[in-house]
């Protein structure tokens, strides 16, 4: 469906508030920077801003819920023959090899993640979101497999097929804090997704494969 002019300008609203938010919280700090002041420096009430963000994490983390379903995403989106690890290798892949800012491969990402560090409820939201990730995950490979409830090989796996992910994120994060160039460090994110590849097992390597015809 064609999205309506009412949506749009609700979308560029949020979009435009959460834009404003985040270049103060560069510039100053998160805990430094108060709703009022965002609300002040967007042009809109703070009612108008607790009516699209219910609180302040959610400014910094606009795009949570397309990060806590991305790995489920990449599984369900697998082809015939392909594992639910191997679908999100080759997705992580894909996205180190574009030099995406996806998996933080941009300019001013050190940036984004040093207000991070320095604020103890956005670190609590990241680790939030990375339990969301893996329960999320969990629930896609049940659900895939048709796995009993009671059953713990799902988490199991989605516990190894987020350690990719986490591994991945973690080491961009601190190659890109260190000030070294996105491209350089995509090529060696590359040889480092494979040296993960090779550390997970064939059972996991092999576990949830889409059937094929």
């Amino acid at each position: 469906m064609a999205e309506g002019l009412r949506e749009r300008k609700k979308r560029q609203t949020r979009q435009y508030i959460s834009d404003v938010a985040t270049g103060l919280f560069l510039a100053r700090g998160f805990d430094a920077v108060t709703i009022a002041e965002v609300a002040e420096a967007a042009n809109v009430s703070v009612n108008t801003v607790y009516n699209y963000f219910p609180a302040k994490e959610d400014l910094f983390f606009d795009r949570s819920k397309g990060i806590v379903d991305r790995l489920s995403r990449f599984v369900r989106g697998r082809g015939a023959g392909e594992s639910a690890a191997a679908a999100v290798l080759r997705e992580l892949r894909e996205e180190v090899e574009a030099v995406s800012p996806r998996v933080g491969l941009m300019e001013g990402y050190d940036q984004f993640m040093r207000v991070v560090d320095g604020a103890p409820t956005l670190k609590a939201r990241l680790w939030y979101m990375q339990q969301e990730t893996h329960l999320n995950l969990e629930e896609t490979l049940r659900e895939e497999t048709g796995a009993a409830a009671d059953d713990p090989l799902p988490g199991l796996m989605a516990g190894q097929i987020g350690w990719v992910h986490q591994s991945l994120m973690g080491w961009i994060t601190h190659q890109m804090l260190a000030g070294r160039k996105p491209a350089e460090v995509s090529r060696e994110a590359l040889v480092l997704l494979d040296e993960m590849a090779e550390l997970l097992g064939e059972k996991v390597l092999n576990y949830a494969v889409r059937a094929t015809g």
